[in-house]
């Protein structure tokens, strides 16, 4: 599997059946909503909508985590047991989140955040009232072929998941329907700021070629016009946690040496033998190397977080 660089502190305990198999629906003490997010990415993102009138809980909420191999606990399963609401990224990048749901029972409503994107396999590209009010039945939750499940970079993605948030939240607490829709504008607003400065990228580079580890970081880079290289068979190794054919590693060797590569982006949260390989080839050759990360790090909300992964990016494209 892949390697973890940060130190991992997860517990391995299985999944244990809580007693009462139906899923609570009952707000926090304080009133607040209770609401559970696979990541604090979207834990992040449904809490500048939510404001102070949602408590939220990030299953995954540090850098040395990993989704991809989370193994859920009983306190996760009470977590989720607890909820009004679960937002989850899917798409198989976080499939314990199915695990709680299955284990807990009940009919909580979720929102899942890969069926948003426009790139979904069977979205019409005009719908996106991707209600959840019945129990979702998982399908189309495990790693879909050719889709690219890490939409939280994806910005249009992102405003549409803050809009089903806002209407979820609108339906479970009407009183403060007006907040939701409130905070949801700002938030908007700094969406818009973003997809501003990424078009300002394309227009200045427009066309560029970038080298990728794992595929992390595409949905924004496309955003911004570049164009990725990268052997798919090397990517997809990294991330799956297997060894690239030497065949093509040496192709990614090849590129970075050509020095037709603008930038290299690595995820900083995993890494091998191959990544360091091309990393150590990119900076010889005078490549810049951004890291890029799958979870929010600390000090950051999303709209910081990314604004300072766009602003590094043009920065190193000026380079």
């Amino acid at each position: 599997m892949r390697k973890i660089l940060a130190p991992v502190a997860l517990a391995a305990a299985s999944v244990l059946v809580l007693t009462g198999c139906g899923a609570s629906t009952a707000p926090a003490d304080d009133g607040r909503i209770r609401i559970v997010a696979s990541t604090n990415v979207w834990g992040d993102i449904v809490r500048s909508v939510g404001g102070d009138h949602v408590e939220v809980t990030s299953i995954i909420d540090s850098l040395s985590q990993d989704p991809h191999e989370y193994e859920a606990t009983a306190a996760d399963q009470l977590k989720v047991k607890n909820a009004q609401l679960i937002v989850a990224n899917g798409g198989g990048y976080d499939s314990f989140i199915d695990s709680l749901e299955e284990a807990v029972g009940g009919d909580p409503v979720v929102i899942t955040a890969v069926e948003f994107s426009h790139d979904y396999p069977g979205d019409d590209h005009d719908e996106h009232d991707h209600d959840h009010d019945e129990a979702d039945d998982h399908e189309g939750h495990d790693h879909i072929e050719g889709f690219n499940e890490h939409v939280w970079y994806d910005v249009h993605t992102v405003g549409h998941v803050a809009e089903q948030v806002a209407k979820q939240l609108g339906e479970l607490d009407a009183a403060n329907k007006a907040d939701y829709e409130k905070n949801l504008a700002a938030f908007q607003d700094d969406l818009e700021g973003l997809e501003t400065s990424l078009a300002e990228i394309e227009s200045a580079h427009g066309g560029e070629k970038i080298f990728v580890t794992e595929p992390v970081p595409l949905h924004l880079t496309a955003a911004a016009g570049l164009v990725d290289v990268t052997p798919s068979e090397f990517s997809e190794a990294v991330e799956e946690g297997q060894d690239v054919p030497p065949a093509v590693l040496l192709e990614a060797r090849k590129l970075l040496e050509a020095g037709d590569v603008a930038v290299l982006l690595a995820n900083a949260q995993t890494g091998g033998a191959e990544t360091t390989q091309v990393i150590d080839v990119a900076e010889s050759h005078g490549i810049p190397v951004q890291e890029v990360t799958e979870l929010l790090p600390d000090g950051d909300d999303y709209i910081s977080w990314m604004t300072g992964n766009i602003a590094t990016l043009a920065g190193n494209l000026d380079k």
